[in-house]
């Protein structure tokens, strides 16, 4: 794991602040995100919200929704 990518998880989420994405699908399906200090963003699934949320760099964020907004996931 890069040294970028371990800070993102050094973040505590308990107090966070999540909404909902943009791309997220109707209300039973939603998937919150977080903003995360230098960029990163944090992702759940607000039906499970004690699971570990999913953590990514700028940089695969937007790699993650583009490849979701063409169809190629």
């Amino acid at each position: 794991m890069s040294e970028q990518k371990a800070e993102l998880y050094e973040h505590d989420l308990s107090v966070a602040r999540w909404r909902k994405a943009e791309e997220s699908g109707p209300e039973h399906n939603r998937v919150e995100i977080n903003d995360l200090p230098g960029g990163g963003t944090a992702v759940r699934d607000s039906k499970n919200p004690h699971l570990q949320p999913l953590r990514y760099t700028a940089t695969e964020w937007s790699m993650f929704r583009r490849a979701m907004m063409s169809g190629e996931l």
